[in-house]
């Protein structure tokens, strides 16, 4: 399938690692110039080398955290000065916040910022471009809502899910989607280093709460990001996507 995304440009946060990393790439894959921002410079410039090595064009690499409150202009003035404007932004940037009590404001604002206003800061210094082209793509990668422990990282995922439907009201006439995507145990960085650091962790989550039968991989999830953000996803706006194996209990 021909998803017509050569020639689109795309920005991706959170790309050094993990699913940012997978998503980069096959963005790239299908034709798109990606601009790639973490703060790992190392990891984004192999990212980059990789990318040519396939035959991409050539990343736009940003060093940058995206919590810092110059992060939503400087991205901003980079990709506009690489390529004139933005197609895709994927807000990938994010992560668990677990507490060992009820959390401090200082945690509770930490979580928030990261998880919440930085994706969110990011993406409104992109809509007013994306509107005058009449074409953009916003894709969220959140997270459960559902928690099973005090983790600050939890709440700001329904944050953005109402944000980003309110924002697919604002943006639908534009031709502009905004869609979230809700991961749950997929090969990363933080699963594997953090939150199932062992094979055996791995095989007990699954076994008890995954009906796949597996953890999956990075590029279970980025599939999907690449077909939703495609011209031919144009009438799936304001959804929130849960890719998961099944282990989400809720039917809605």
């Amino acid at each position: 399938m021909d998803l017509q995304l050569s020639g689109k440009t795309a920005l991706v946060t959170g790309a050094s690692v993990g699913l940012g990393r997978c998503i980069a790439k096959m963005l790239a894959r299908e034709g798109c110039e990606v601009a790639i921002v973490a703060r790992r410079e190392h990891l984004l410039h192999s990212l980059a080398e990789e990318i040519q090595a396939e035959g991409g064009a050539k990343p736009l690499v940003i060093v940058h955290d995206i919590m810092d409150a110059s992060a939503p202009q400087a991205i901003h003035q980079q990709v506009m000065q690489r390529f004139g404007g933005l197609d895709i932004l994927v807000n990938n940037a994010g992560g668990s916040r677990p507490f060992a009590g009820l959390g401090t404001r200082e945690q509770w604002d930490d979580a928030m910022s990261l998880n919440f206003h930085a994706g969110r800061e990011i993406t409104h210094a992109f809509v007013a471009g994306m509107q005058q082209r009449g074409f953009g793509r916003i894709i969220n990668l959140t997270g459960p809502d559902e928690p099973m422990i005090m983790n600050g990282g939890v709440p700001p995922n329904g944050a953005v899910h109402i944000w980003a439907k309110a924002l697919s009201r604002h943006v639908g006439a534009s031709g502009i989607t905004v869609n979230s995507i809700a991961p749950g145990r997929i090969h990363s960085e933080q699963v594997d280093e953090k939150l199932l650091p062992t094979p055996q962790a791995q095989q007990a989550w699954v076994a008890s709460n995954v009906p796949a039968g597996y953890i999956g991989e990075p590029q279970d999830l980025a599939s999907l990001v690449c077909y939703l953000v495609s011209p031919l996803a144009r009438y799936i706006t304001g959804q929130v996507i849960h890719v998961d194996g099944g282990t989400r209990r809720a039917a809605s």
